[in-house]
């Protein structure tokens, strides 16, 4: 089967604020660039994945991830991340009705290629399949087979809410790169540690990570 990934983005100026710790004012919004380029480089060379469509109204960020292959769909409703995943998902279906859609985290600078492929082929198994994150509580990957809904419940506690919604959880071992967000500076570390990809490296070079 072969996904659609969909990835929202907020405006840079806004992303990371999390990352406070570890990244000053100037500097969140180009590490948050470079992890979302960091995302669409390693989703694109994916087998699984035929395109990429990230949801943004941030300028320099469509601009940046258009040049990479993804394709930009701007945020209309402007109604937070499940409102802009909801609109991903029916924009892709507009030109593919039978599409398989997958909701995907913005901040994975590790992802690796092949661990997402074991991912999505085991996704394909279920209507609809999610991977929790590191952290055991959140959700960096939300799965929907053609004419499922996605029914995105991202946010605080989204482990739990996905699975109450009927998505089958993925409890696969070793894809940690696809489950290593990066909200705060020890998930940076734990990215790091992974390897994340040229763009998160050139920013990341010269940060004082916490625990590094």
């Amino acid at each position: 089967m072969q996904w659609t990934l969909v990835i929202p983005l907020k405006p840079l100026a806004r992303a990371k604020s999390r990352l406070s710790d570890t990244a000053a004012d100037g500097v969140r919004p180009g590490l948050a660039l470079a992890f979302a380029q960091d995302t669409v480089v390693a989703a694109l060379a994916c087998r699984a994945v035929a395109d990429v469509a990230v949801v943004t109204d941030d300028v320099l960020a469509g601009r940046e991830l258009a040049a990479l292959g993804a394709r930009i769909v701007p945020d209309a409703p402007r109604s937070g991340l499940n409102a802009a995943l909801r609109h991903g998902a029916d924009a892709v279906r507009e030109i593919h009705p039978r599409a398989a859609v997958a909701a995907l985290n913005a901040d994975l600078p590790a992802l690796r290629p092949l661990e997402l492929s074991r991912v999505l082929d085991t996704a394909a198994e279920f209507p609809r399949a999610f991977l929790a994150d590191a952290a055991a509580l959140g959700t960096t990957l939300l799965a929907a087979a053609p004419g499922r809904e996605l029914s995105p419940a991202f946010g605080t506690g989204s482990r739990a809410r996905h699975r109450a919604s009927g998505a089958a959880e993925l409890g696969l071992a070793g894809v940690d790169s696809v489950r290593q967000d990066v909200d705060t500076g020890e998930d940076l570390r734990a990215a790091l540690a992974l390897g994340v990809g040229r763009h998160t490296a050139a920013v990341s070079a010269g940060l004082l990570i916490p625990g590094s």
